[in-house]
């Protein structure tokens, strides 16, 4: 079991600190292990989360994590080029597949999505350059806060706001503020770990390195 639970952290049976929210479920333990935060720079695997956030509207993610492998399964491991020639046929026989979301609007989002990515990889080189531009500038990584507590995680942020906009204005679905700003949470543009999490210096190391190599 759970140790005791402080300030939006609990010592796990392991002894180590991690954030409270994701101690309910082992997926979610490893989930927050080995993905939360870490930097994400694959215009796939970005592609993927930015659709998989969109499914999670409404839901909760451990319904995602669930089904992540049958996601990956039918959108053919989120390779955009293969999912953009996807066809309303395509949406049909999907809506028939319970192992995934059935939800009409997400699964054409999807398809759209694969097209949009398309489009900014051939406008700014990858969809990872374009994603990552809209991380904040390191000094002001540092003078905002860290979070103590989960009572401390806003919802969005400018930065969150402006890159929904971006997105939209490629043509991508289900990117709000909201959702965008849990994908860069999850993408390692932002680091969420609570202060005293065993992973948040390690997030933060990598995010540093990641953002120079991007910029770079």
């Amino acid at each position: 079991m759970p140790g005791k639970t402080v300030s939006g952290l609990v010592t796990h049976i392991d002894g180590k600190r991690r954030c409270s929210w994701c101690i309910s479920d082992p997926l979610y333990v490893e989930y927050h292990d080995t993905q939360w935060g870490r930097p994400v720079v694959t215009d796939n695997q970005l592609y993927e989360k930015i659709c998989l956030e969109g499914f999670q509207s409404g839901l909760s993610w451990l319904t995602i994590l669930r089904k992540r492998e049958s996601f990956r399964r039918v959108f053919h491991n989120f390779d955009p080029l293969l999912v953009s020639k996807f066809t309303q046929r395509d949406v049909t026989r999907l809506l028939k597949d319970e192992s995934i979301i059935r939800h009409r609007g997400k699964i054409e989002a999807t398809i759209q999505n694969a097209k949009s990515t398309l489009e900014v990889q051939r406008q700014y080189g990858s969809l990872t350059k374009f994603v990552w531009s809209f991380r904040l500038d390191p000094k002001e990584v540092a003078r905002r806060k860290a979070p103590k507590s989960m009572a401390d995680i806003v919802a969005s942020t400018p930065e969150s706001e402006a890159l929904s906009k971006a997105l939209k204005a490629h043509g991508f679905k289900f990117v709000g503020p909201t959702t965008m700003y849990a994908a860069m949470q999850s993408l390692g543009l932002v680091n969420d770990h609570i202060v005293g999490c065993h992973l948040r210096a390690i997030c933060e190391h990598e995010q540093k390195i990641v953002a120079e190599s991007i910029v770079a």
